[in-house]
């Protein structure tokens, strides 16, 4: 198969998603890879085939993206494998993998330009992805689903054009959950926006930050906790029981313990000891088969296809588990704790990829075969 690796977007996750897509790319076998970048700007360009063997050739390159101007892609919606064009010339492309981190990947969009040119795709599906996203809507369903999550207020900007409404607001919150305090924009990733707040000056000072990455962002009390992550694979509603591949997967869990105030962008990303990863997780075993069946519950109420990380606190003081987020494309970087909590139970890198490969081809058949008109 013609397997098509989108990367880089137009989100602050930008740079991640040029290094997950590297190491996705390398890891991909029996198949034609081909890579398409996207800018900051949103324009995709077919890169050659000379940055694929730059990549394959040093485990530790990132991609690039070259802009020229004859390897514009443009895009024909309906048209199957030929929905691809470069130069007026048509583009084979079987299957999309993309590794679009954040806005205008993660969230449904990328998704639904994909849905609607009738080409196959790893991942989630347009509303799994845009439900995700968006962390208070999450929040919602998987409290309605009986999995707890972290207590939260959400603020809309529009909670901040009033001042008496705004302060009324931090009043409540203040009272409800007392400091420290989190906050965070509900549609971004990375911790892009987030920080911890210990009195009332620091709040208005993170509110103001967040706002700058979303139109709506989360309060939520400050929980001291242990963070454990959980890899999840599979189609949850359309495999059938006896189809391994499809089958929904939750691996061994991971524990991450920050060397920095929090697990920041640059302690995911840019130190290399920022955090230790400890897999399995320091867990007994009654524990880590408790997260894996919350994982795997989650996944399955918010019909998630392809491949999640779920992330959890555990409560130092309490012992009540928490689900913090979900990422439906996780950072697939060398450090990342995806690929690395799947290699712990035995698929490694390769098989992984195949794997979502798979089940990518799978939902997609099962998706043409339902009706669209009478």
């Amino acid at each position: 198969m013609n397997i098509a690796v989108i990367y880089g977007g137009r989100s602050g996750e930008h740079e991640v998603s040029l290094v997950s897509a590297a190491a996705v790319a390398r890891n991909i076998k029996n198949h034609n890879v081909i890579l398409i970048g996207i800018t900051f700007d949103g324009k995709w360009y077919l890169q050659s085939e000379d940055e694929y063997k730059r990549i394959c050739a040093d485990e530790k390159a990132a991609l690039k993206i070259e802009e020229k101007q004859e390897k514009l892609v443009s895009i024909i919606p309906g048209a199957n494998e030929k929905a691809f064009y470069v130069n007026g010339k048509p583009l084979s492309v079987d299957l999309v993998f993309p590794v679009v981190h954040g806005t205008f990947g993660e969230d449904g969009t990328l998704q639904g330009l994909l849905e609607m040119l009738s080409v196959p795709y790893v991942g989630c599906t347009v509303p799994a992805s845009s439900i995700t996203m968006d962390k208070e809507k999450t929040k919602i369903v998987l409290e309605q689903a009986g999995i707890k999550t972290v207590p939260f207020y959400c603020m809309r900007r529009s909670d901040i054009m009033d001042s008496v409404r705004y302060d009324a607001f931090l009043e409540e919150i203040v009272k409800e959950f007392g400091f420290p305090l989190f906050v965070k924009p509900c549609n971004a990733g990375s911790s892009n926006g987030a920080a911890t707040a210990e009195n009332l000056k620091q709040l208005s000072f993170a509110i103001m930050s967040a706002f700058n990455w979303d139109n709506k962002i989360l309060i939520e009390k400050a929980v001291n906790a242990r963070e454990v992550e959980c890899s999840v694979t599979g189609n949850s509603y359309t495999a059938a029981s006896d189809d391994d591949d499809e089958s929904v997967t939750a691996y061994i869990p991971g524990e991450i313990v920050p060397k920095h105030k929090f697990y920041d962008y640059d302690a995911k990303y840019n130190d290399p000891d920022g955090a230790e990863l400890l897999i399995p997780a320091d867990l007994k075993e009654e524990n880590i088969e408790k997260i894996r069946k919350v994982a795997v519950a989650a996944y399955k109420v918010l019909d998630l296809t392809g491949l999640s990380r779920i992330d959890f606190f555990i409560d130092r003081e309490s012992g009540q588990l928490y689900l913090n987020e979900i990422n439906t494309m996780p950072g697939f970087t060398q450090i990342s704790m995806f690929p690395k909590m799947c290699e712990a139970a035995g698929l490694a890198f390769p098989e992984l990829t195949e794997l979502l490969i798979q089940q990518a081809v799978k939902l997609y058949k099962a998706k043409q075969a339902l009706r669209t008109k009478l």
